[in-house]
């Protein structure tokens, strides 16, 4: 990040800023800097973009937080590189973005493929300036099945899964979303321009990007760092989410982190940032102010 924005960050206030913080030679990240306070620092789903915590940002940064969301590298309005879309390389990423806006204190605030990197950064970098975490609908600890983790998801899924992105990534988007926000024939959670603008956000991803970051949250295994998040955590899943299933994710990872507080709520699909954005900003509020 160049001199001049670093100054801009300091001096900032609630008129908020955007800016491109380098976190690698030829890569920026696009950033969004609200509010004054204690920061939290939001980091969206696949393959979603920062716009994902618009129903979050606001309720935070009018309880005195300072909010900070990003496009993850090859997605939103970030830089799109061909390669290192594994989680180190991602928890890199989230560092300089912590070390170069110097914060302190700091929540992390992963959802879905968030998550990863949120426990990553606490392996990799000892959770420098955080001192909370929140794992919301979390990949973490592991969901590939394997003989390790017979009640994983097969591989067969996820193979099934990327010949859709390549055959036809927006048709693929389309569907995957109404699986996401629960919708069905019977159950109608989010309006049809909503979900539209959703796949939108989805569609501006890098299709390399896409596929890549599938591979690392399907097949990156936490297990053994989880015990690394060192701080009060808390851990939220719908147990009705039918894309990252409850019962091989946040039912262990409340078994390994050590100080953590679950919540499960009942009858929500993936998306709760949304389906559940009520009660999920209460929960937030509360647990940041604990």
């Amino acid at each position: 990040m160049s001199q001049r924005n670093c100054s801009e960050s300091k001096k900032k206030n609630n008129t908020g800023l955007d800016m491109y913080i380098e976190t690698a030679p030829n890569v920026k990240l696009y950033v969004k800097d609200y509010g004054e306070g204690k920061p939290v620092i939001l980091i969206h789903g696949w393959p979603l973009s920062n716009e994902m915590w618009e129903y979050q940002i606001d309720t935070l940064v009018q309880n005195n937080f300072r909010v900070i969301v990003y496009d993850r590298r090859g997605f939103g309005k970030s830089s799109q590189p061909w390669d290192g879309y594994d989680y180190d390389t991602l928890a890199d990423d989230l560092k300089a973005i912590i070390e170069q806006l110097d914060l302190k204190e700091a929540t992390l605030v992963g959802f879905s493929m968030g998550g990863g990197e949120v426990v990553r950064y606490f392996s990799r970098h000892g959770g420098k300036g955080v001192s909370k975490a929140v794992l919301i609908a979390s990949v973490t600890p592991f969901q590939l099945q394997t003989d390790s983790n017979p009640n994983g998801v097969p591989q067969e899924k996820y193979d099934a899964m990327a010949a859709q992105i390549k055959e036809d990534r927006i048709g693929f988007l389309d569907s995957f979303g109404k699986t996401f926000f629960g919708v069905s024939f019977i159950s109608k959670p989010i309006s049809t321009p909503l979900l539209d603008y959703y796949r939108m956000l989805c569609s501006f991803a890098s299709p390399r990007a896409t596929l890549e970051c599938a591979i690392s949250f399907s097949t990156t295994d936490f297990r053994r760092e989880m015990a690394s998040v060192n701080v009060p955590t808390l851990i939220i899943h719908g147990d009705e989410d039918k894309t990252v299933p409850i019962e091989i994710t946040s039912e262990i990872a409340a078994k390994l982190i050590p100080d953590n507080k679950f919540i499960v709520y009942e009858g929500a699909p993936h998306g709760l940032f949304y389906i559940e954005k009520d009660k999920l900003n209460k929960d937030l509020i509360e647990f940041l102010n604990s």
